[in-house]
């Protein structure tokens, strides 16, 4: 993979430091949630917390607002409904680049259909300075709409979106065994990260004894858990009066996710457009993802007291909300700019890339009719 400046090795170097601290004064071991939660989030020196450029193909990974303004178009219909229903709000979580606010805008203005108030909740000020470039930029004229969070608010009616984030929160990792479940964790030796297993314990273990009961999981199977991402949408939950979240992200419904057949697990991590499976290479220089379980989502969002809305994947999600007549805007007879579109459009519904894996959820309170991307396709009974 290709090497870091001197600059990003240093702070990776300092970083592993910070970690390698925190290690030792645990006692020599912490779970593998918080060395992931360190990596990421760590103010100045953490992925998303640094300044390094993320997005796009001059980053480490490709989302699908950075594929084009179509993805933003064609969700654009969904967004003005959900706030018809409820209220002209929109609040953003993990704005990234600040792209898919931009096109967003853009397209709510052209249907006549913007948010009084676009808030964006974003942790981290390198970020935050990104998007605010990009809508002063792009729209400049909706800027003064546009607000940025550092932690929820205690109310909101209107539309929660959250596109590619459940994906980043820290997971816990499990190993299921004859001997018993346990929770692995990070320690040191010689110097370097190191795996080590511990006996796991309280609300994790009931979780994991829970899930080795329903998906009859095999000795030596390791896969995650996360009880961040549950703990975060029951906080939303607790907070919406009148609205949606919608969520976006990769991953399976709860049976999928912990098949037999899948015995290591879903955690990736991402550098320079480079996927692999080694969390401890460069802290804070990569991503570290792990795939979403949609069952444990929607279960915590409707235990808080949201109703599921729907749930389905990507691409039917976009066929329902308009994508075809989206596209058909751009004459085909145009290939500078219709090629480009299609290009994306494909990579958003093509089973083969974004258009199975990707999920979308919705989960509401007070929503009376039925919400356009669910139309068809809707796959909740495999929830």
């Amino acid at each position: 993979m290709p090497a870091p400046g001197r600059d990003a090795l240093a702070c990776s170097t300092a970083l592993s430091g910070r970690i390698a601290g925190e290690i030792a004064a645990a006692g020599g071991w912490i779970g593998f949630d918080r060395f992931m939660n360190l990596a990421l989030y760590e103010p100045g020196q953490g992925y998303y917390a640094g300044g390094a450029h993320k997005f796009g193909s001059a980053g480490d990974f490709v989302t699908a607002p950075e594929l084009g303004p179509i993805f933003a178009q064609t969700l654009a219909a969904q967004v003005a409904q959900i706030m018809a229903l409820s209220a002209p709000q929109l609040l953003e979580v993990g704005a990234g680049s600040g792209q898919l606010a931009v096109d967003l805008l853009l397209e709510l203005e052209r249907r006549d259909a913007l948010p009084e108030r676009y808030s964006i909740l974003e942790l981290s000020g390198a970020l935050q300075a990104r998007q605010r470039q990009a809508i002063a930029s792009r729209v400049p004229h909706l800027l003064g709409r546009v607000s940025w969070l550092e932690s929820l608010p205690e109310h909101f009616d209107g539309l929660l979106l959250a596109n590619e984030v459940l994906d980043a929160m820290p997971v816990q990792l499990l190993v299921w065994d004859g001997s018993g479940i346990a929770e692995r964790g990070v320690s040191r030796d010689s110097g370097q990260f190191t795996w080590v297993d511990r006996p796991a314990s309280g609300y994790l273990l009931e979780r994991a004894q829970a899930l080795a009961a329903e998906c009859a999981l095999p000795a030596g199977y390791l896969s995650e858990i996360s009880l961040t991402a549950a703990a975060w949408v029951a906080a939303c939950a607790a907070i919406v009066g009148r609205g949606a979240l919608l969520l976006i992200d990769y991953g399976f419904p709860q049976r999928e996710y912990y098949h037999w057949q899948r015995a290591t697990g879903t955690l990736m991590c991402h550098y320079r457009q480079h996927a692999h499976p080694e969390p401890f290479y460069l802290p804070g220089l990569q991503d570290i993802t792990a795939h979403v379980d949609f069952t444990a989502v929607v279960d915590s969002g409707c235990t808080a007291g949201l109703e599921l809305l729907g749930y389905s994947t990507q691409a039917s999600f976009l066929f329902n909300c308009g994508l075809t007549e989206v596209l058909a805007r751009t004459p085909a007879d145009e290939p500078l700019r219709y090629l480009p579109l299609a290009s994306a459009v494909n990579k958003l519904v093509s089973p083969a890339e974004m258009g199975e894996l990707f999920k979308v959820v919705a989960l509401g309170k007070g929503i009376s009719e039925p919400l356009l991307g669910f139309l068809s396709g809707d796959r909740s009974k495999t929830l």
